[in-house]
């Protein structure tokens, strides 16, 4: 498959309540623009009728294509997908669409110029959070804030699911990509920092759902754990040597 200027890349896990709306929203506004896209969907093992349902939709929309892969973890998906997608420019879109398709030029060119990373931020100035709960919203902070002590200072946001990755440096990230969960997002952010690739916060309007498929206490004991393993490995020597192609 030649290369495409964008895909948007879609994580999926028991999402057949909305993953047929969220995708007829992604591929109507795509098919508007004016450059080349594609819609890579990565089915994370689901039990119900996600895959079925996006399967069905690529019948008629050559643009649509879905990943079938075993039960691993959001961040298991994400790296097949992209190191599987063929776009300039990849595009982490969540399937709950919590950050609207349209505000996707803001992480392209050239509203986001120059940048290896484009990072959508719910922190950032300009940026909106609409509907969250401040529990959410005070457990997201102290997490950030350990982000920032542990693995990457300097970033605001590191879990917001709208991200843009320039093709070109996916590789030599996603490859050496080891958390299969939600942590997934700050080993690559780490990663990309110690490379010295250049990361760009931009703000976007965000969105609480409350049907999201994050625990808030849970996760967040998960997640920092595997905050400590970052640090760990980097300790240890796990990450050094940048993958090439």
């Amino acid at each position: 498959m030649a290369q495409v200027f964008l895909s948007i890349i879609i994580p999926a896990y028991n999402e057949e309540a909305r993953i047929s709306a969220t995708l007829e929203r992604v591929i109507g506004y795509l098919g508007d623009r004016s450059y080349s896209w594609e819609v890579l969907v990565a089915d994370d093992g689901s039990t119900d009728e996600t895959a079925s349902l996006v399967t069905g939709m690529t019948a008629n929309r050559p643009n649509l294509r879905l990943m079938s892969l075993g039960h691993k973890g959001k961040g298991w998906a994400v790296k097949n997908a992209m190191l599987e997608a063929k776009g300039e420019y990849r595009v982490l879109c969540d399937a709950d669409l919590s950050v609207p398709i349209e505000q996707v030029e803001r992480l392209l060119p050239p509203q986001a110029q120059g940048v290896d990373i484009a990072v959508g931020s719910r922190a950032a100035e300009g940026a909106r959070r609409i509907g969250e709960p401040s529990r959410r919203h005070l457990m997201g902070r102290i997490y950030n804030i350990l982000v920032r002590i542990i693995a990457v200072p300097g970033l605001q946001d590191t879990q917001c699911g709208f991200k843009c990755y320039r093709g070109d440096v996916v590789p030599a990230l996603f490859r050496r990509l080891t958390m299969d969960g939600f942590a997934f997002d700050v080993e690559v952010l780490f990663l990309a920092a110690k490379e010295g690739m250049t990361l760009q916060e931009i703000p976007v309007d965000w969105y609480y759902q409350e049907n999201s498929k994050v625990r808030a206490f849970r996760d967040s004991v998960a997640m920092t754990l595997d905050l400590l393993k970052i640090r760990w490995r980097n300790l240890r020597g796990r990450y050094r040597g940048r993958e090439q192609g």
